[in-house]
C-alpha cells in the first residue's frame, strides 16, 4: 500500500506552496486553495518517518461531511473535494487563535486541573471534579495560532485586549463555537459516541467569517464511546477513545514523548498496517459508513489529474 507522505505540485495558476505537518496547501491565483491531506501522521509535535496508508482520505472524507453538516450555522471554505485527500476552498484570512472547546475535563485541561489549577484561559472550572467528567456547560479555552512550536493557552480578555481579534468578531467566533459543537455533539449521540472536545479556526473573506480547516476529525478532536462511559467514570477507570490517542500511547510505551534526545521506535510494516486499520475504524464509526478504498496506484498522479480536471471548471 502507497503512502502519500511529500508532494510537490505545480497547478495552473499556483502562487504558494506551504507544507504543515500533515496538510500540504497549494494557493490558487490568491484566491482559492488546494489543501492535499497527506498520509504524515504527527504525535508530540513530530512527523513520525512512515505515512500511514488511506489515512488522509479518512480525515479528509470525515472533515468534508462535517463541513456539509454545519454549512447551515455558517459558511465554510469548502467548495469541492476533487480527489478523496484533496478539498479545494476559499482563501481566507484566517485569525491568529484556535476556538478549543471542550464539553468534559480531559487531556490538557485535566492535567491542568488535577495540578491544582481551576482557571484555564480565564474560564473557571469547578471544584470536586473528575478526569473525563462533563462540564456543566461546554467551556471555550481559545490558544493563539503559533507559527512554529506550540500554540499557547490565552484568555478571551486577553486575545481582545491585544487586538488579536476585535471583540465584535470574538464573540461571534464563540456562538458559532458552541453552536458546530453542539451539531457535533448531536451527529456523534447518534454514532453512540460522545464528542469531548475539539477545535475550529476560523479567517474572513470579504468582511464575512468561515469556518476553515478540517473539523471533527479523530487528529482534531477527542470522542469516547457512550456506552459503559458512566461506568468506567464511576470506577475511576480510563475511557475508551475514538481518537489517535492509541498511537500516542504506543509511542509512550516505546519510550518516545518528542522529548531531546529520544528516538521514534521503529514503525514496522505490521505497527503502520494496525495504525491503517485503526484509522479505518475510527472513519466507520464516525461517519456510520463504509470506507471505500480509493485506487491506490501512482496516487500523485491520480491527485495532481483530479485537481487540475477541477481548477479548470472554477
Amino acid at each position: 500500500m502507497e503512502a502519500i507522505v511529500k508532494t510537490d505540485f505545480n497547478f495552473p495558476g499556483q502562487t504558494s506552496h506551504y507544507v504543515g505537518k500533515v496538510r500540504d496547501v497549494y494557493s490558487i491565483n490568491d484566491q482559492y486553495l488546494v489543501m492535499v491531506v497527506s498520509d504524515r501522521i504527527s504525535a508530540f509535535d513530530v512527523v513520525l518517518p512512515k505515512g500511514i496508508p488511506f489515512k488522509g482520505q479518512v480525515l479528509n472524507q470525515i472533515a468534508a461531511g462535517f463541513l456539509d453538516a454545519t454549512a447551515d450555522i455558517l459558511p465554510n471554505w469548502k467548495i469541492a473535494v476533487p480527489d478523496p485527500m484533496v478539498t479545494i476552498g476559499h482563501k481566507c484570512e484566517p485569525f491568529k487563535v484556535e476556538m478549543v472547546i471542550r464539553g468534559y475535563l480531559s487531556g490538557h485541561a485535566w492535567r491542568e486541573y488535577k495540578a491544582g489549577k481551576r482557571t484555564i484561559c480565564g474560564v473557571e472550572m469547578p471544584d470536586g471534579m473528575v478526569e473525563n467528567q462533563k462540564f456543566p456547560q461546554p467551556i471555550i479555552t481559545p490558544t493563539t495560532k503559533a507559527a512554529e512550536g506550540h500554540d499557547e493557552d490565552i484568555s478571551k480578555d486577553e486575545i481582545i485586549a491585544k487586538g488579536i481579534v476585535s471583540r465584535e468578531d470574538y464573540e461571534q467566533l464563540e456562538a458559532y463555537t458552541r453552536a458546530i459543537f453542539q451539531r457535533g455533539s448531536e451527529i456523534a449521540a447518534k454514532m453512540g459516541l460522545i464528542l469531548v472536545d475539539t477545535k475550529y479556526e476560523f479567517g474572513k473573506k470579504d468582511g464575512k467569517i468561515y469556518l476553515m480547516d478540517e473539523i471533527h476529525t479523530p487528529d482534531s478532536s477527542r470522542y469516547f464511546y457512550a456506552e459503559g462511559y458512566q461506568e468506567r467514570l464511576e470506577a475511576g477507570q480510563k475511557q475508551k477513545q475514538l481518537s489517535k490517542e492509541f498511537v500516542r500511547e504506543w509511542l509512550m510505551a516505546n519510550g518516545f514523548q518528542g522529548q531531546e534526545g529520544q528516538q521514534v521506535p521503529e514503525m514496522t510494516d505490521d505497527i503502520v498496517n494496525g495504525i491503517t486499520e485503526r484509522y479505518i475504524e475510527l472513519y466507520e464509526n464516525i461517519t456510520g459508513e463504509k470506507f471505500e478504498k480509493a485506487e491506490d496506484t501512482d496516487i500523485s498522479a491520480r491527485i495532481e489529474r483530479n485537481v487540475k480536471a477541477f481548477l479548470q471548471s472554477l
